[in-house]
């Protein structure tokens, strides 16, 4: 039976890139071929058990994408959240010691504006490696919500160009996650 002719042209149609120009003032795409990086430096320490890998930082926006990596048992930190957080377990598991549930690998968690908890990572983990989306600012409180200090995607930027600047990859080398 032939194909019809509109139905050829919408095949071949479905292979043709867009052919219009991309919004002038459009930011660029963010492409990181190996988010868990091997190369160490790459990882921005926070304590010496803890580091995040920046993804992406959006400025304009207010919230950022990484992985953080948590390479001892124990408590992490106590904070709140203003913002709704997304997290996806890609290796070793964690909980909140507010909750009954636990983060696995492979399972993703999305945390309500206005959540306070405690990180936990067992004893029994050597590595930790969760993808976050956190938006807005994250807040480290004392067990009756004092504010005891905060991050957000600027004081991460932050972070990063002089941790980056440390190790010889230069401060700019922020800027190809920043948008």
């Amino acid at each position: 039976m032939p194909v019809e002719p509109d139905k050829v042209e919408a095949q071949d149609d479905a292979r043709t890139p867009y052919q219009l120009p991309f919004p002038k003032d459009a930011a660029e795409e963010i492409v990181v071929p190996e988010a868990i990086a091997s190369d160490e430096r790459v990882w921005v320490p926070q304590t010496e058990t803890v580091s995040f890998r920046p993804l992406c930082l959006n400025a304009s926006q207010g919230y950022w994408m990484n992985l953080l990596r948590v390479r001892q048992s124990g408590v992490l930190s106590r904070h709140r959240h203003p913002q709704p957080v997304h997290g996806f377990v890609l290796k070793g598991r964690w909980h909140y010691l507010e909750h009954d549930w636990e983060a696995r690998e492979g399972g993703y968690v999305y945390e309500p504006p206005g959540e306070t908890h405690t990180l936990v990572v067992p004893e029994d983990v050597t590595e930790m490696i969760t993808f976050f989306q956190v938006n807005g600012v994250m807040l480290y409180v004392d067990p009756y919500g004092k504010t005891m200090g905060f991050e957000d995607v600027f004081t991460k930027i932050e972070m990063c160009r002089n941790h980056y600047e440390e190790v010889g990859l230069g401060a700019d080398y922020v800027d190809q996650f920043i948008r």
